[in-house]
């Protein structure tokens, strides 16, 4: 593998951020490779953890959202600019953010903690999203981190109350006549009548625009927004969708998610919780979020079961892999990492597959569920979000690979699980990030393990 001074340097501080140190079985810390040292970077502070991180493309400079910070670096790691973001003054139950208006509860000094980290690339700007107020977002200048904007006037600029790093993720769709659009998603913790779990908002060229994250569309009726009903708490109480991963490809915006259900064993007669891996799939254009489809993904080798979405990571097949797969070798692929079963989401068993799905195969597999659902076959098969089964209704009209829905048959969920193809399993030391890429028509994958080991 041969790498640019500045990807080495980059590589090696993913790797040493997100993987932690190489350990040998015995425990004892490995020394780094004398031709080759890691280039580290420490924070200000001690609760300081690092969140987020992404990498200019054109520059090679490095954002790290972390806790009360957000740090500019070199591609050598040399500190270029730090914006600081917390703590202050809040209480998660003041709602509106009590910067809006005055708050009865009890206001204590809050660490703020970074949850989304963007660059967009054409207006020069960083969008930091932190744990504060409700989930509030800056819009900083690349150059200088200087603070362009910080809408927290409207409601739909609190994003989500909740305080995890990993519980919001972004997609920029760009367009270059028009006001780009931001597709959010996001835990919400018990907060449906608060925050949408997946919005697209305005992404206006002006920071400080009061249309800045205004929904791309709302009336009275209709908005670019899914909502979880309030009822479906009452039938699993803590349900939540969990975005773990999002991108861009085609006419589609798409989500990973991993998400609560009740399921009834073979041979029971009563219901158990357990969680699934879903793809959810937007259309760019969809104003009133018709297209909405859910499918179920997971992966099995010799008999296991691997069903808990960890990560995943979008490329490109490569020539080699393209070949054994049928495909293109522009065709995009998903490599995922699941751990074993699907019943524990917090504490996922060590056993862990690396799968990669074919994104056609998947699209090919919404396309049929629409067709024969516009045959009226089945019922929508998404309980969550319509608590009860709703009849399919037929309607005459072609559909083809790119289309977006109507005011019918919507939300749609597929029953069938999607099946990765398993490349590599790992037993004992549960693989957790992957990230992918093609060199010299090879398919070439990075996978970080919980022990902090970076296998390729």
């Amino acid at each position: 593998l041969i790498m640019s001074p500045a990807m080495w340097k980059w590589t090696c501080l993913v790797s040493h951020l997100l993987l932690s140190t190489t350990v040998s079985p015995l425990g004892r810390q490995q020394p780094p490779h004398p031709k080759r040292p890691f280039i580290t970077f420490t924070g200000e502070q001690a609760e300081g953890n690092f969140n987020h991180l992404v990498v200019d493309e054109r520059t090679g400079h490095i954002y790290l959202g972390a806790v009360n910070r957000i740090y500019k670096l070199s591609s050598d790691l040399k500190v270029l600019v730090t914006h600081e973001t917390g703590p202050d003054d809040d209480n998660p139950k003041c709602y509106p953010p009590r910067i809006v208006q005055t708050c009865n509860e009890p206001l204590t000094p809050t660490n703020n903690i970074n949850k989304m980290l963007l660059i967009d690339y054409k207006e020069n700007r960083l969008i930091a999203c932190g744990s504060l107020y409700q989930g509030i977002c800056k819009l900083l200048r690349l150059d200088d981190l200087f603070k362009l904007g910080e809408p927290f006037h409207k409601k739909e600029h609190y994003l989500s109350g909740v305080n995890e790093s990993g519980s919001v993720f972004g997609v920029i769709v760009s367009y270059s006549n028009m006001d780009d659009k931001l597709f959010i998603a996001t835990a919400v913790d018990g907060k449906p009548e608060y925050f949408p779990t997946i919005s697209s908002r305005k992404l206006t060229k002006n920071s400080e625009a009061d249309g800045m994250f205004a929904y791309v569309f709302h009336d009275e009726f209709v908005a670019s927004m899914i909502k979880i009903p309030s009822d479906t708490f009452t039938i699993i109480p803590d349900f939540d969708i969990y975005y773990i991963y999002g991108f861009s490809s085609g006419n589609f915006v798409y989500f990973l998610t991993l998400q609560p259900e009740m399921i009834s064993p073979p041979g029971s007669t009563t219901k158990e919780q357990v969680y699934t891996s879903k793809l959810v799939r937007l259309c760019k254009e969809d104003t009133a979020f018709n297209s909405y489809v859910e499918v179920p993904i997971g992966c099995e080798k010799n008999g296991v079961e691997y069903r808990l979405l960890q990560a995943a990571y979008l490329s490109k097949a490569g020539a080699i892999l393209a070949r054994s797969l049928g495909v293109g070798p522009e065709d995009d692929i998903l490599f995922t990492v699941f751990s074993k079963g699907q019943k524990r989401k917090m504490k996922s068993l060590d056993e862990s597959a690396l799968c990669i799905f074919v994104l056609k195969n998947i699209n090919d597999r919404i396309k049929d569920r629409l067709q024969s659902c516009y045959r009226g076959e089945g019922t929508l098969d998404l309980a969550w979000l319509k608590v009860k089964d709703i009849p399919c209704s037929s309607a005459l009209l072609t559909i083809d690979d790119n289309f977006c829905g109507l005011d019918m048959n919507a939300p749609l969920g597929v029953s069938s699980m999607v099946r990765g193809l398993p490349i590599f399993t790992e037993d004992g030391d549960r693989m957790t990030s992957v990230i992918a890429y093609v060199y010299k028509n090879h398919s070439l994958a990075f996978v970080g393990t919980k022990s902090g080991k970076l296998k390729k």
